[in-house]
C-alpha cells in the first residue's frame, strides 16, 4: 500500500469527510491545499446522468471561461491564403496548409488547438490518424471548423474550451490555476456547471448532474453540493 507523504496528510486533514461544499468553499479550499511548486491546475469532473452510448444523450460543447484557464494557448491556424493576415492578426501562432499539413503527417503536434476553414477539411481530413488520438481534430460542433477564422482564434485565445463527455458519463475539464483568485475560480467553474445544464439532452431522464468534484493537480476532490452550487 502506498505510503501517504506529509502534504497529502495536510491536504485530507483540511477536507471534512461526507462533506459537500458549496463552489465558493471549495474554491478558496482548493487554493489552500494546492502545494506544488509549479502553478498547478484546477480542475472540476462533473457526472452526468446520460448514457454516452445513445446519440441522443451525448452532451458536448465548448465554453468561454470569464478568466480563461491560465495557460497560453498554441493554435494553429490550417487556411488558405486569402485567409492567413486575419488568423495573424487575430493571434494565431501558426498559420498556413499545405507545408503545416506535411508536417503533422510527419508526426509534429506542437499545438493546443488547430482551427481551419470548411473548403480545407478535404486536406484535414486525412490528417485524422494523427489529430484523433491527440483531440486535435477540428469539428463544426466546437467552433473550429468555419470561414469566420478571426473569430475563432480568438475565441479559443481568450479562454474558449471544448467538452465532451467520457464513456463514463463524466466531463472533465481544466477551470484555472491555483494562483487564480478565489473568486475567479468559482466564477469560471459556475459557467461550466451552468452550460453543462443548459445542454441537458430531453432524452436524459431523473438526476441529470449527479455529482460535481473540484480539484487541484496534485490534490484530493473537494465534493460540492450539487443543490447548492448556484445559490453560493
Amino acid at each position: 500500500m502506498a505510503t501517504l507523504t506529509k502534504k497529502r496528510k495536510d491536504a485530507l486533514e483540511k477536507i471534512e469527510k461526507d462533506k459537500l461544499y458549496t463552489l465558493k468553499e471549495a474554491s478558496s479550499l482548493v487554493k489552500e491545499i494546492s502545494t506544488t511548486k509549479f502553478d498547478s491546475s484546477v480542475d472540476l469532473s462533473v457526472r452526468l446522468g446520460v448514457d454516452p452510448r445513445k446519440a441522443n444523450q451525448m452532451v458536448r460543447g465548448t465554453v468561454t471561461l470569464p478568466h480563461g484557464i491560465g495557460k497560453s494557448v498554441k493554435v494553429l491556424a490550417l487556411v488558405t491564403p486569402d485567409k492567413e493576415d486575419e488568423a495573424k492578426e487575430a493571434g494565431a501562432d501558426f498559420v498556413g496548409l499545405d507545408e503545416y499539413v506535411e508536417k503533422i503527417k510527419g508526426g509534429w503536434t506542437d499545438v493546443d488547438v488547430i482551427v481551419t476553414m470548411p473548403s480545407v477539411m478535404g486536406k484535414v481530413g486525412a490528417l485524422g490518424r494523427v489529430l484523433g488520438p491527440r483531440g486535435l481534430m477540428p469539428n463544426p460542433k466546437s467552433g473550429t471548423v468555419t470561414m469566420d477564422v478571426a473569430k475563432a482564434v480568438s475565441e479559443v485565445k481568450a479562454g474558449k474550451i471544448d467538452f465532451k463527455v467520457d464513456k463514463y458519463g463524466i466531463i472533465h475539464t481544466s477551470i484555472g490555476r491555483a494562483s487564480f483568485d478565489a473568486d475567479k475560480i468559482r466564477e469560471n467553474a459556475l459557467e461550466m456547471i451552468q452550460t453543462l445544464v443548459k445542454l441537458k439532452p430531453a432524452a436524459a431522464k431523473g438526476i441529470y448532474v449527479k455529482s460535481i468534484c473540484m480539484s487541484g493537480t496534485m490534490t484530493p476532490g473537494i465534493h460540492i453540493d450539487t443543490k447548492r452550487f448556484i445559490e453560493d
